[in-house]
């Protein structure tokens, strides 16, 4: 497929694509929306939280990796992503369970909330309140967090929101990465046109290419590998996010670019690599070297070089900015290859 960047900015393509585009301009509202429904369990939450530290913090299901990326370089007591059915061995009364069910009906997550229960552990469960994980959420030592839009990273923000309260995460806000999602939803809204929309500019960019993407930091290198995902989910092609050891091999192995090469000769079957950096504005020297590293190889071969970058509020809030980014590009991608 051929990717026409005038569909960008033709209203009768833009309609076909209203309802994921819609969906992606709603983001911050979900933020709001979860916020509110989960407000007094919250507040139960944290008083009965906010005694004593836990001795670790588990983040059960299989929706528990974005807690890890977000939690553990920053939390004070031992934690563990536990993706897997049921719970650790050791997990008992004096461990937190964490879990994040935005559909509720998964039948492994539903099993370790059961256990977690049994064991007596402090538990902390975001779903469905009708669902059947919310149904095994009942226990004298367990909040439900009833959520609303099945949105996994709008609930997640409640529970960060949580864990910051008591002293458990990072300084998370829902009002100010709702906010950071709204400021995304404006500049790449489509009624922004591909000169000034960034999402725009990142879809013709990787347009004929077969996208790398790298984050130096843990949240970064995140939101790269769901966007790499988004990527592949809206177009069928190949998209890989990974570190820095793992990309270079890629970026050397590009042969130099022939400048009188016909690029619809083999169908895009060559397709080159981009390279897409996301910049969450980190002063980290190992992070800003690995960076210099990965743009110099690729200027030595040749390679084009895109950029996400998010200035917002906090971590949550600049890795919800960074995903918001990658996804509306990858909607456009989508549109301008009419896939």
């Amino acid at each position: 497929m051929t990717f026409d960047d005038g569909l960008l900015d033709d209203e009768t393509a833009l309609a076909r694509a209203d309802v994921r585009l819609r969906y992606l301009a709603e983001s911050g509202a979900r933020v709001r929306r979860e916020a509110v429904a989960a407000q007094e369990a919250v507040l139960e939450a944290m008083q009965r939280l906010s005694d004593e530290q836990p001795r670790a913090v588990v983040a059960a299901g299989p929706d528990s990796r974005l807690l890890r990326a977000v939690l553990e370089p920053v939390c004070p007591v031992p934690f563990v992503a536990w993706p897997g059915p049921g719970l650790p061995g050791w997990a008992g009364s004096l461990d937190l369970v964490v879990v994040l069910a935005p559909e509720g009906d998964d039948p492994g997550t539903a099993a370790g909330v059961a256990e977690a229960v049994r064991r007596g552990c402090q538990l902390v469960v975001a779903a469905p309140e009708e669902s059947l994980v919310g149904q095994h959420a009942q226990g004298r030592y367990a909040t439900l967090l009833p959520t609303q839009t099945g949105d996994q990273l709008a609930i997640a923000v409640v529970v960060l929101d949580l864990l910051d309260r008591v002293h458990l995460g990072p300084q998370t806000d829902p009002n100010v990465v709702a906010d950071a999602l709204d400021e995304i939803a404006v500049s790449c809204s489509p009624h922004h046109d591909l000169a000034v929309n960034p999402a725009k500019i990142l879809a013709i960019g990787i347009a004929d290419s077969n996208p790398v993407l790298w984050g130096g930091t843990v949240l970064a290198a995140r939101a790269a590998r769901r966007i790499a995902e988004s990527i592949r989910r809206a177009t069928g092609r190949t998209a890989l996010a990974a570190d820095a050891e793992h990309l270079l091999p890629v970026l050397e192995a590009t042969a130099p670019a022939d400048v009188f090469a016909d690029p619809f000769a083999d169908g895009g079957a060559q397709r080159r690599p981009a390279l897409v950096l996301l910049d969450d504005v980190t002063g980290d020297p190992t992070v800003l070297e690995t960076r210099q590293k990965l743009e110099q190889t690729a200027h030595d071969h040749g390679v084009r070089v895109e950029s996400i970058a998010s200035e917002a509020d906090g971590d949550v809030a600049r890795y919800a900015a960074l995903l918001s980014t990658g996804t509306y590009a990858a909607a456009y991608l989508q549109l301008g290859l009419d896939a």
